[in-house]
């Protein structure tokens, strides 16, 4: 089995607010199980409790980061990370974010490229983070 992955206070927030930065519902249902949905809103309304009255900030983020605004989670985010300094706080979000991410599905789509005319082509699959690309030159003396 698998080490559980260690969770920050941004990606439980990114987790929590998952459903609100998807286009769509189709596109959450194309990468979480519907369970995993569920608990995403179930980690959301432990935070939105956990912060709620302790900050008006921390209340106009909340309220931006359902409505999309991905600079606003990252604001929750900040203040998350001060309430996660709580251990037993801490261990009750990460244990459901471990659920969330247990109910990731995994992208089994394939990928095919021709290239007919000697091009360069890139084939890049990611989930998050940057894709590096670039050309490899070889110098022989």
């Amino acid at each position: 089995m698998a080490d559980p992955v260690t969770f920050t206070a941004s990606a439980i927030a990114n987790l929590a607010f998952q459903e609100f930065l998807q286009t769509s519902a189709g596109e959450l249902a194309k990468k979480f199980s519907a369970a995993a949905i569920a608990k995403m809103g179930e980690l959301r309304q432990m935070i939105w409790n956990r912060l709620q009255g302790k900050n008006a900030t921390a209340e106009i983020a909340l309220s931006q980061a359902e409505k999309g605004y991905e600079g606003s989670i990252e604001i929750v985010s900040t203040f998350l990370s001060v309430e996660m300094l709580d251990d037993e706080f801490a261990e009750q979000v990460r244990a459901i974010a471990q659920e969330i991410h247990a109910g990731k599905l995994l992208d089994q789509s394939s990928m095919v490229q021709n290239n007919s005319d000697n091009a360069t082509g890139y084939q890049v699959k990611n989930e998050g983070g940057e894709n590096y690309m670039g050309n490899i030159t070889i110098h022989k003396t």
